[in-house]
């Protein structure tokens, strides 16, 4: 039976084919800024399924415990996995970025495209923007993060 992270490790890396292909192929073609919001979404769920099938691998080597609080596990996932993955500081910021603005996407009540960026706007009126580039850099972020845990795990 073939494990959990190697699931999730296995979603991500398609996913992530589908982000960049959107990203880099389908996004210069049809310039629907609402693509963006696509892309986001796919690379958060890059993302998550890294950061998940790094703590199933941890968890399954018994190198630490998993909780059932997301926040706590994000924890775990900082200070115990990330060194060992040479996961950086900076690189962990980023990923809290990507989650907090999928967040705010799914809770958004408004989103509108203005020049080359989507603004979401949230209850308190405050609002994130979305950019080709902020999309870039969050695909960059994602594929160094699947590799680092593809060389652990799949190793």
């Amino acid at each position: 039976m073939q494990e959990k992270f190697i699931e999730n490790l296995n979603k991500a890396s398609s996913m992530l084919k589908a982000a960049d292909h959107m990203l880099y192929m389908t996004y210069p073609l049809v310039k629907d800024k609402r693509l963006l919001l696509k892309i986001m979404n796919e690379i958060h769920e890059v993302v998550l399924n890294t950061v998940n099938s790094i703590l199933q691998f941890e968890y399954y080597n018994k190198n630490i415990n998993l909780y059932k609080n997301a926040r706590e596990n994000f924890a775990v996932f900082r200070s115990r996995c990330a060194p060992r993955y040479n996961i950086q500081s900076e690189q962990i910021v980023k990923i809290m970025e990507i989650f907090e603005l999928a967040e705010k996407h799914k809770q958004s009540p408004f989103e509108f495209v203005r020049n080359d960026k989507v603004v979401i706007m949230s209850n308190a009126i405050h609002t994130e923007v979305i950019t080709i580039e902020k999309m870039k850099d969050f695909l960059f972020l994602a594929k160094d993060l699947l590799k680092k845990a593809e060389a652990v795990i799949k190793s």
